[in-house]
């Protein structure tokens, strides 16, 4: 699998990273290990966690999983900051430094190789947060560090505020949700990406499974949508406009003798400023026909022709 630097950092990550959030829940320890082996026998290094999916669930099983692997063959992604644990504010730094803690111990290892603050909190300072940041570097907890969740603006201000304080643990990354089904992040995030040097990590660049096409018919049996607690996630991309861009999706797959996931994470994966589209696949079988994806490149049309439906549709 081809590897992409994340941003204008040193770290290289493979172009298709494996998602866990589904992992000590949905997707029981040995189902697990099947995807994470077919996944680093494809060459894939990016393993995405964090100490929110789950309640740690995540974390246990992808530390119990890579304790088989050679550490230095992946890139192991976390994150904090998600919630407020013990009533502290998720993104302070205590509630940040002793989340990572617990991270590195759940994952069997002593460092991250890159770590994320989860989403924006404004209760608290984000000089604080960013201090946890520059801690978990000087300290040798992480390599790199970054953010998710975040808006433009806010992209831009931890940046300048992580630059004036000049740290020597610059952000390197944001991970961002980015699919045909989600385009927002074109608005400002990717902008914002792209002018301060970041690398952006796509989250569920299959749209939530809808863009597999799996939905175009009914919501089957063993879907997300057809989970007591995964209903919500998806219900959102279940609506008209959505199914516009689904069956644009699938016209495409078959006019160019693909599948539909080949189409909506090649189109993911090659937009600009993406180092790495991530997915979740909940068994070993729907990783091997996603990872089918490196032989493809989109004709320019279809990727245009993509574009002007998607960008209709949202």
């Amino acid at each position: 699998m081809q590897e992409r630097f994340v941003g204008r950092s040193g770290l290289s990550v493979s172009r298709v990273g494996l998602g866990t959030a589904s992992w000590g829940r949905d997707t029981d320890e040995h189902e697990a290990a099947d995807i994470l082996r077919t996944y680093l026998d494809a060459g894939g290094t990016l393993i995405d966690t964090a100490a929110s999916y789950g309640a740690g669930a995540s974390e246990a099983v992808v530390g119990q999983l890579l304790a088989e692997h050679r550490r230095d063959d992946v890139v192991v992604v976390s994150k904090a900051g998600s919630g407020v644990p013990h009533g502290r504010p998720g993104t302070s730094r205590g509630a940040m430094l002793a989340s990572l803690d617990q991270s590195l111990a759940r994952l069997g290892t002593d460092h991250l190789d890159l770590w994320l603050v989860q989403g924006w909190d404004p209760r608290v300072p984000v000089d604080e947060s960013l201090g946890a940041l520059e801690h978990a570097v000087s300290t040798g907890r992480t390599r790199y560090v970054g953010v998710s969740n975040y808006t433009g603006w806010q992209t831009a201000y931890a940046h300048t505020r992580q630059a004036l304080r000049d740290s020597g643990a610059p952000i390197v990354a944001t991970e961002v949700e980015y699919s045909l089904l989600a385009r927002q992040p074109e608005r400002e995030v990717m902008p914002a990406a792209e002018a301060l040097g970041f690398g952006v990590l796509a989250w569920s660049a299959l749209g939530r499974g809808v863009l597999t096409g799996k939905y175009r018919y009914g919501i089957p049996a063993d879907s997300r949508a057809a989970s007591d607690h995964l209903s919500g996630f998806v219900d959102p991309y279940l609506d008209p406009d959505a199914r516009l861009v689904v069956e644009a999706v699938c016209r495409a797959a078959e006019g160019l003798q693909l599948s539909p996931v080949e189409v909506a994470l090649a189109w993911a994966r090659d937009r600009p400023g993406v180092a790495s589209a991530l997915i979740g696949p909940r068994t070993a079988a729907q990783l091997k026909a996603a990872l089918s994806v490196e032989e493809v490149t989109l004709p320019a049309e279809i990727a245009e022709a993509l574009d002007d439906v998607s960008a209709e549709a949202m």
